[in-house]
């Protein structure tokens, strides 16, 4: 029996070897790692121009391999690390044409594109790119609404919040630190009522934003039930927790509750001992927050710009004056720090309260920048509490220079006109104040009832409960009025035994 011949197989041309020599190498052409590998260099060092070189060249060139998902994410990380350069920008709109052209469902891609926007203060093009995207995950949604809050569309972040399929908790204390951050500390506060009702676990950084919140509304009862949570969840290991507890609590008043936070936390950082000297000047307590200052330069912390601010401010409402002129020359000379705008305005106010006027003068004139209406403002403040109507009428002159257009010095001048009887003086301000289109801000204050905060503008009567709320002012007026003897003009009251 014959046996049949094997079939023919063609076998396929064996590739060329690798093993070339390094000149040989050389003359290769290179495949598309190589190239993304050349960009991802040029982006670690931060150079851009070379990034969009190898690029074009990619593009342009008939020998060049054709670019992939990965190269054009290396090249926007390198526009990403200049978002405020024109080529980053020129470059990101190209790579946006590439990545619609060549991979219109990249949603890594697409998710990097719209960050560069929001990062480039560009957020109208990020929405009309998530707009356009076919599928979105959590990683592009917050992404979006952490963008949006930092360009400071509040609202529109809510509405990529609640085009969510689930919020996570990078969802909700994104929305929640963006509220805070763009002023809206009500609604702060209400999204982490919710956060809490949708059964989503806070962490550290979103316990931090509502503690902001509370610091800022006076929500002192909501403050306290976030530190009970925080020593549950055993948060308070974090030093950036506690800080922000002792600011809330020395901002709402409980200058004692924030002490008790400051002592005991097993491990301090500068802002620690910062966030409780002020908080210790801000209520008062001035002799103590010298005293803390002290400690701190005792146990080898080195007091920064903030420190100076805060135990130059206690000085100043302790008439410690000289103290505190001491303090101001040691702030350059031992501590190396530079006067800012505030501490000039702090020893201002220290020598504008001792009467100093003089003195006051000269550090405002030989400051080495123009001095602001809080610099001059605090030494009008000093004129107003020993009656200098000429000074106050000279730093009114400088003021008006300034054109700042804030309304308080104005107010302040005219207080000081109607505090000596110069009412032609008080209604000459008032005149000038409607001349340049100022006018008095209305008083606001807010508290804490039940859970809930209530917030109160002058003249306002907007409130559901504004009724019964004139009516409880009218008695506390009227009980003020049993007790208290009144001056002739109605302003200073003076408590009878």
């Amino acid at each position: 029996m014959a046996v049949a011949a094997a079939p023919s197989l063609a076998l396929p041309t064996p590739p060329r070897s690798t093993a070339t020599s390094p000149r040989a190498r050389r003359r290769a052409p290179r495949d598309v790692v190589s190239w993304t590998a050349a960009i991802a260099r040029a982006a670690r060092q931060g150079d851009l121009p070379a990034a969009a070189a190898a690029l074009s060249a990619m593009l342009s060139s008939p020998a060049a391999p054709a670019p992939n998902d990965v190269t054009l994410l290396t090249v926007l990380s390198a526009c990403a690390a200049s978002p405020s350069s024109p080529l980053a920008g020129r470059l990101a709109l190209s790579l946006h044409g590439l990545a619609l052209k060549r991979f219109p469902c990249h949603l890594l891609l697409s998710t990097c594109l719209a960050r560069f926007y929001l990062a480039s203060r560009l957020p109208r093009l990020a929405l009309q790119l998530f707009d356009s995207m076919p599928v979105r995950s959590v990683v592009t949604y917050n992404t979006m609404i952490f963008g949006l809050m930092r360009n400071g569309l509040v609202d529109a972040a809510f509405e990529v919040f609640d085009g969510m399929p689930e919020p996570d908790k990078v969802s909700w204390t994104a929305l929640i630190d963006g509220c805070v951050k763009n002023g809206r500390h009500d609604e702060a506060i209400d999204c982490f009522r919710a956060m809490l009702l949708d059964g989503v676990e806070p962490d550290y950084v979103t316990l931090i934003a509502v503690v902001s919140a509370c610091a800022e509304v006076g929500a002192l009862g909501l403050g306290m039930w976030v530190h009970r949570l925080v020593v549950r969840q055993g948060l308070e290991r974090n030093v950036r927790v506690p800080n922000s507890l002792i600011d809330m609590y020395a901002r709402c008043g409980q200058a004692e509750l924030a002490a008790q936070v400051f002592r005991s936390m097993r491990k301090r950082t500068v802002v620690s001992w910062n966030s409780m000297i002020v908080g210790l000047a801000a209520n008062g307590r001035c002799t103590d927050a010298i005293e803390l200052f002290e400690e701190m330069r005792s146990q080898g912390f080195k007091p920064d710009a903030v420190t100076l601010t805060g135990v130059l401010t206690a000085c100043s409402h302790a008439g410690l004056t000289d103290q505190g002129l001491r303090y101001y020359e040691l702030m350059t000379t031992e501590h190396g720090v530079a006067s800012r705008m505030e501490h000039y305005g702090c020893v201002v106010d220290l020598l504008g309260r001792a009467g100093r006027f003089d003195e006051a003068m000269r550090v405002v004139e030989t400051m080495p920048m123009r001095p602001n209406e809080v610099v001059l403002g605090a030494l009008l403040a000093g004129c107003r509490m020993h009656g200098d109507l000429d000074m106050a009428e000279q730093l009114m002159q400088h003021l008006l220079e300034l054109d700042l257009g804030g309304d308080a010095n104005y107010v302040l001048l005219s207080n000081i006109y109607a505090a000596v009887g110069k009412w032609d003086g008080a209604g000459k301000v008032r005149s000038l104040m409607k001349a340049r289109g100022l006018k008095k801000r209305p008083g606001y204050s807010a508290v804490e009832v039940d859970g809930d905060v209530h917030e109160f503008v002058s003249g306002d009567r907007s409130h559901p409960q504004a009724e019964e709320i004139g009516q409880m002012l009218g008695l506390l007026r009227h009980e003020m009025a049993a007790r208290c003897a009144y001056d002739e003009h109605g302003g200073s009251c003076f408590v009878g035994d």
